[in-house]
């Protein structure tokens, strides 16, 4: 009989109900049983706080499956490596003997591994005449098969876990981002409202977030926050809606289905009976009493994000003529010929056509020609009844109820942050120059 030792020093070790059961569990696995032992190791690891297991013990454990010269474990077959400390602390990339031993015991506590000792203590092979091994002593790996699909389904809640808490994260950066801009939007219009208390309503909701916290505790913000979104969103919109004189109500309730674009060259006619959400109120009849100042970059690309899909390397939008440059790349996409384009930008405009092009794109799925739609809008440009104001807003306010009903909400800001447009800020407040010089002014109320 050949036997091969290796150099572990004999020792005496307790015996504990974590090992009883480990025991228990690796003997009642099916000889049936088949798993890929590193896709198991990668739900281990995802699971790794939830199983109670350190960084250290799991490098341990990599090295030991390594040890094992099958990548797919069989229930019925050997499962037991006995390479020697050296060897261990060589492919767990170097670590005193003794953390070795203290992490080793924390595998086989966590019922990962068990300990097959030999009478000496020692790990060893001993392989018959044919040189097959007919006994074993080291570490028995078939927990790894018995427990995979435990350790799967904690994986998987890991994950999902980590997926929500991340999502909870994005919502309100997303929030607190827009609401300091739609303040800022408020202030610099004049629109009557008591900034100074929507300030400090805000400022008492974000100095709730906490560094560290269980996901409800961050949802319970988000709800809050959301709250102070639409009480801001309301009173933007009030004003918009005050503000206009002469309207037609006929025409302030059309869908874009219902516009008569002149035939052009393209097929820019005939807009089918698509809906197109927000769009009716493009059609605005007297321009003349709405805000003056044009729009910030940053609510418009917030309300457009797909315009951020046609730059080049992902860079983002840094200022209005990258943004001109993405409306040129997204008008032929569209079918919007040079012709309708140029006419579009004499009446409105060269930013405001651009802006027009931006929410276009954000809905050409719900438009049959982008082309017509425009040469309509256009029109109303001409005669002083559009502004990209209410389309802005009207943006605005679907990404926000998309983001609520979990349609999109995702998506979205996944896409802000590849353009680098979403920085998540914990618990810094955020004040614009505009807000801090309206809470400046003497004897303005709070």
């Amino acid at each position: 009989m050949e036997t091969h030792f290796s150099t572990t020093p004999f020792g005496r070790r307790p015996m504990t109900l974590g090992m009883i059961s480990s025991q228990v569990t690796a003997r009642a696995v099916p000889k049936d049983a088949t798993v890929h032992k590193w896709h198991v190791f990668q739900d281990i690891k995802d699971a790794r706080i939830a199983l109670g297991a350190t960084d250290r013990a799991l490098a341990i454990l990599d090295a030991l499956l390594s040890f094992h010269p099958d990548t797919a474990l069989y229930g019925d077959g050997e499962l037991i490596v006995w390479p020697s400390n050296e060897q261990l602390i060589r492919r767990a990339n170097g670590m005193p003997p003794t953390t070795l031993r203290r992490h080793l015991a924390v595998l086989v506590e966590c019922g990962l591994i068990i300990r097959r000792d030999s009478p000496n203590g020692k790990r060893f092979a001993r392989k018959g005449q044919g040189g097959e091994i007919e006994q074993a002593y080291g570490f028995d790996i078939s927990p790894i098969v018995a427990r995979a699909e435990e350790f799967k389904e904690l994986a998987e809640a890991v994950r999902s876990e980590k997926k929500a808490f991340r999502l909870v994260k994005e919502r309100l950066t997303i929030c607190r981002r827009d609401i300091v801009k739609m303040i800022d939007a408020g202030i610099e219009e004049g629109v009557p409202a008591n900034w100074g208390r929507v300030q400090q309503a805000y400022q008492a909701i974000v100095g709730q977030i906490p560094r560290t916290a269980p996901r409800q505790a961050f949802e319970a913000i988000a709800e809050e926050l959301e709250g102070l979104w639409v009480e801001v969103r309301e009173a933007l919109e009030s004003f918009v809606k005050t503000q206009k004189m002469d309207a037609n109500e006929s025409q302030n309730g059309r869908h874009i289905q219902n516009s008569k674009p002149d035939t052009k060259s393209e097929s820019e006619s005939g807009l089918g009976n698509k809906d197109e959400a927000g769009a009716n109120v493009a059609d605005t009849d007297n321009v003349r009493s709405l805000p003056k100042r044009e729009l910030p970059l940053g609510i418009v690309l917030d309300a457009c994000p797909n315009m951020l899909w046609l730059v080049k390397g992902g860079g983002g939008i840094r200022n209005w003529r990258e943004f001109l440059a993405a409306a040129e790349v997204a008008r032929p996409t569209m079918g919007i010929s040079p012709s309708a384009w140029e006419e579009a930008r004499t009446a409105m405009g060269e930013q405001q056509a651009a802006i027009t092009i931006g929410a276009i794109y954000q809905r050409q799925d719900q438009i049959n020609s982008a082309g017509g739609y425009l040469r309509s809008l256009t029109d109303r440009a001409k005669a002083g009844k559009f502004s990209v104001w209410p389309m802005v807003m009207a943006l605005l306010r679907a990404k926000l109820d998309a983001s609520k009903t979990g349609t999109g909400g995702e998506t979205a800001a996944v896409e802000l942050e590849t353009a680098g447009k979403v920085v998540r800020t914990e618990n810094r407040l955020e004040i614009s120059d505009a807000l801090r010089r309206s809470l400046d002014r003497p004897g303005r109320e709070s």
